[in-house]
């Protein structure tokens, strides 16, 4: 690439005011245009350090053409989107909507398109929990509508593409964390650590490890108590005829492992390293104790000091360094933090949840 050219297209794109600026008044004209600035500065090509500018190109191009929106057709639907992209760790999250489809959708497509297999992935996983999951727990797993191949038209670049409900009314862990910079109060971290091990009961009992229980990966509902685990890019789904999957070829569970879906985690989440159980940096079969151990990281962080001394007993015993020798059975385990929190709290009771409203 001709650094000149691109130096030229960033500083015409700070100049535009309004798109006639930038495209003219030739319709074929404004096209080329278009399509030459979107080569010049897409994301693919620099490395993402215009992602800021391609935006706003394609802000630009739709005002132009009098669209509020993109629109990407598939073989069943076509996607309007609207709004500005979500950053995950590998994707875009795009909110569109599609006729037919009730309720705002997110179309979530790799930055790099080296990561389709982990779109992939993400696709197999949640169809596999949709089809061999208990329904009555769906509700825990986003729904995914369709997966499809996109090409990119400034690039030719091809990208996997997954559309999945918007979850409406959803925060992070990580933003309750930032919420609460003191902890939470475990009483109201309990109903969170008893749905994040619901959700992971389903996805086990379903074949499927999660692979990567983060604070941006567990979505929670405040006012109803809702929890919904996201971003299965990382998972492991089981064979048919329950043999493990494990596409890199690697060993099965040693001699005496708990049973449940194993295999090794494709890729980590960078920023999140030091959160891995041993067996998942060290290229090893993950199981079911791998995402539990993730899961009472998450939940022991969010309640830092707050947490009793036999909450932080029983954490422990689920973050053991050894995969043998911690928890399997995330429904067993639920049985049990239960008996944990009435020694401790008495009969369970609803207490109301509240966040300040995201900026």
């Amino acid at each position: 690439m001709d650094i000149d050219e691109l130096d030229d297209a960033l500083a015409r794109l700070d100049r535009v005011r309004v798109p006639a600026d930038l495209f003219g008044d030739d319709t074929a004209e404004a096209a080329r245009r278009y399509r030459r600035l979107a080569r010049l500065v897409h994301p693919d090509a620099t490395g993402g350090r215009t992602r800021e500018a391609f935006i706003r190109l394609n802000a630009l191009w739709r005002a132009y053409g009098r669209a509020d929106a993109a629109v990407i057709t598939t073989r069943h639907r076509s996607y309007v989107l609207g709004g500005d992209p979500i950053s995950g760790d590998l994707a875009e999250l795009y909110p569109a909507e599609a006729e037919g489809v009730p309720g705002r959708l997110l179309l979530k497509m790799p930055r790099d398109p080296r990561d389709n297999d982990l779109i992939e992935r993400e696709a197999d996983a949640l169809r596999a929990l949709a089809n061999d999951g208990d329904r009555r727990l769906a509700p825990y797993v986003p729904r995914l509508v369709e997966s499809f191949r996109h090409r990119d038209e400034a690039t030719g670049a091809q990208r996997q593409v997954n559309a999945t409900a918007a979850l409406e009314g959803f925060r992070s862990l990580a933003e309750v964390g930032r919420a609460f910079p003191g902890g939470v109060d475990p009483r109201d971290a309990a109903w969170m650590w008893r749905r994040l091990l619901a959700g992971l009961g389903f996805a086990h009992r379903a074949g499927v490890l999660h692979g990567a229980v983060l604070p941006h990966h567990v979505m929670i509902h405040p006012d109803e108590h809702g929890l919904v685990l996201v971003d299965w890019c990382y998972a492991v789904v089981a064979a048919p005829h329950g043999h493990p999957a494990d596409p890199s070829g690697g060993p099965a569970d040693p001699p005496g492992a708990p049973a449940g879906p194993s295999g090794r985690i494709p890729a980590m989440v960078d920023r999140y390293a030091g959160w891995y159980p041993p067996e998942v940096p060290a290229r090893r079969a993950a199981g079911p104790a791998t995402d539990i151990a993730m899961a009472t990281r998450c939940m022991t962080e969010l309640m830092g000091d707050k947490a009793p001394k036999a909450m932080r007993s029983f954490a422990r015993g689920c973050m053991l360094p050894a995969r043998a020798r911690r928890p399997s059975d995330a429904w067993r385990l639920l049985a049990e933090l239960d008996e944990l929190l009435e020694r401790l709290y008495g009969l369970r009771r609803f207490r109301p949840f509240h966040l300040p409203t995201p900026t």
